[in-house]
């Protein structure tokens, strides 16, 4: 059975956690429906025109990116003002919750002297950096 002072601070971290991920959801959310709204209403510009969307929707992968100039990896950042990568946005920050979350936790380990734990946010911190820079892609 776990102590008093261990229940406490497991509550604690939990709720930074939980609050930290429910309003970093909240916002990419929100994001994610603003930058959809923006396309499908006209209030942003298209990258590729609408009309040409038919035309396009066959073909393989590669011709569809040589077609339409499309950004290849973190390359859609450049073109948030473009309808149809606003929306990105909010999927980022829905994909990263958890790196605000950790970071929370990663400041209270350290606040707290806990290196352990503190070691671990880093690592996992560290992994989802790494997989999201595309470092380790073969390409597509």
């Amino acid at each position: 059975m776990p102590t008093t002072e261990t229940s406490d601070a497991l509550r604690v971290e939990q709720r930074l956690y939980a609050r930290l991920l429910e309003r970093s959801a909240a916002t990419g959310f929100a994001v994610l429906v603003a930058g959809f709204a923006a396309y499908a209403f006209g209030w942003l510009p298209a990258h590729v025109p609408l009309e040409r969307l038919p035309e396009l929707w066959g073909l393989p992968l590669r011709d569809y990116l040589r077609a339409t100039d499309a950004p290849r990896g973190w390359g859609w950042i450049a073109h948030l003002a473009d309808g149809e990568f606003a929306s990105l946005a909010g999927i980022a920050l829905l994909a990263g919750a958890s790196l605000l979350c950790l970071g929370g936790l990663l400041a209270v380990y350290a606040r707290r002297g806990d290196r352990f734990y503190a070691a671990i946010c880093v690592a996992e911190i560290a992994v989802m950096l790494l997989a999201a820079s595309g470092v380790l892609t073969t390409g597509h």
